[in-house]
């Protein structure tokens, strides 16, 4: 089975402008692996998490978006496995199509395990894929608006089954910041999910 079998049968790739698996270039990203956190304005607003594991990007819907307080627990409820050129996407999925709306690149750049110095009973450290299974990721973003440790952590189960993201408390958490609010702009482009949107009525206009 694929890994993108689930984000392949979700979509009709003919119609949404959404990437098809290509190969991507992250000349963006000091280093591999990436992340990037994509603002989407769809039937709810929310924040889409995305860390590059195994090839794809394992992704996670966060309603509130990442917070820099660590006393700030971010509900994440995990999503389909994405393609890694995702991470490149910024525009308009149309209606009548999963996910319909807007979505803009609000943040992204390379991240480390920070488990990795870590040796587990085998003598290897967990891998970020290692962590996902077991409930509890710990991982060093560096991006432009969002920074320093961050927590993945599984809790619950069967039906109540949740994730949390939390800030680690670490010299980049603020609890003054909340740049969900006070740093809208697309780091791609600069444009805001208003912006993209106005763009692309004005070109349909035009046609």
């Amino acid at each position: 089975m694929s890994k993108l079998e689930e984000y392949e049968k979700k979509r009709d790739l003919r119609k949404t402008p959404e990437p098809r698996g290509a190969s991507g270039r992250f000349d963006w990203a000091d280093k591999r692996p990436i992340f990037v956190i994509q603002e989407h304005d769809a039937s709810s607003h929310h924040y889409d998490f995305r860390l590059e594991v195994e090839g794809v990007l394992k992704s996670w819907s966060v309603p509130k978006g990442p917070a820099t307080d660590p006393d700030q627990k971010r509900l994440a409820v995990p999503t389909e496995d994405h393609p890694l050129d995702y991470a490149d996407f910024e525009g308009i999925i149309p209606e009548g199509e999963y996910g319909a709306g807007t979505v803009i690149v609000w943040d992204r750049g390379s991240y480390e395990n920070l488990k990795a110095g870590n040796a587990q009973e085998n003598g290897k450290p967990a891998s970020v894929a290692e962590q996902i299974a077991d409930g509890h990721v710990t991982v060093r973003l560096e991006g432009r608006k969002i920074s320093g440790g961050y927590a993945l952590i599984r809790t619950g189960s069967g039906d109540d089954l949740r994730w949390l993201l939390v800030k680690m408390d670490d010299k980049e958490a603020d609890a003054r910041r909340n740049p969900t609010s006070t740093e809208p702009e697309s780091v791609k482009t600069g444009r805001t999910l208003a912006e993209v949107r106005k763009e692309a009525q004005e070109r349909d206009d035009d046609d």
